[in-house]
């Protein structure tokens, strides 16, 4: 089975990805592959961290790998938290703290429709193409789950009464922003591989 670097230390993701297109790649991420550093995600877009992100790794190893930037986006914040999803109460903010942010930041509003967006960044022959995933649905008023990661707890995607806090990992695929660029992805591999 050929292997596929994936350029991220977040162990949440990778078993995302792996669960993806493990039928088809040996997915390895940075800490399996013995590359230690931190990638910045310095840019104001999805497209510009991923692209950072798998260029980095490429040069340094010479290898195909691809990488991938998540941000959820909400209408009536202007598409807030956005690129700054991981770090929208702070640079050292965790999940809980991103989440009373913007549960905060909606008090009020009647509105609720967000979208997560996926953006993956794939180097390949040289070349970087870029694939898109995305899910609608609406922020809740409250956290409900311990599944997933991220603002998965407060979040229902269009089409489901669960959180993608409360859904298992084929639950959650089934409507999965980061699913949908994979499947483009995947596509694209087969189809130049």
């Amino acid at each position: 089975m050929p292997e596929l670097l994936f350029a991220t230390n977040n162990k949440n993701k990778i078993k995302e990805i792996k669960a993806g297109l493990s039928e088809h790649w040996n997915i390895i991420g940075l800490q399996e592959a013995g590359i230690n550093i931190e990638i910045p995600e310095p840019h104001q877009t999805l497209e510009e961290n991923a692209k950072e992100k798998a260029w980095t790794i490429h040069q340094l190893t010479g290898l195909p790998c691809f990488s991938e930037d998540t941000g959820l986006e909400v209408r009536v914040l202007n598409g807030e938290p956005g690129v700054f999803s991981a770090r929208y109460a702070g640079e050292q903010a965790d999940a809980t703290m991103n989440m009373d942010k913007l549960l905060l930041n909606m008090l009020g509003k009647s509105d609720r429709s967000a979208r997560f967006r996926t953006v993956i960044a794939l180097v390949w022959k040289g070349e970087i193409k870029f694939f898109e995933g995305i899910c609608n649905g609406q922020i809740t008023e409250s956290p409900k789950g311990n599944n997933g990661f991220g603002y998965d707890p407060i979040f229902i995607p269009d089409g489901s009464d669960l959180h993608f806090g409360e859904m298992e990992m084929e639950q959650k695929n089934k409507f999965s922003h980061r699913k949908k660029a994979l499947q483009q992805l995947l596509k694209y591999l087969q189809q130049n591989g």
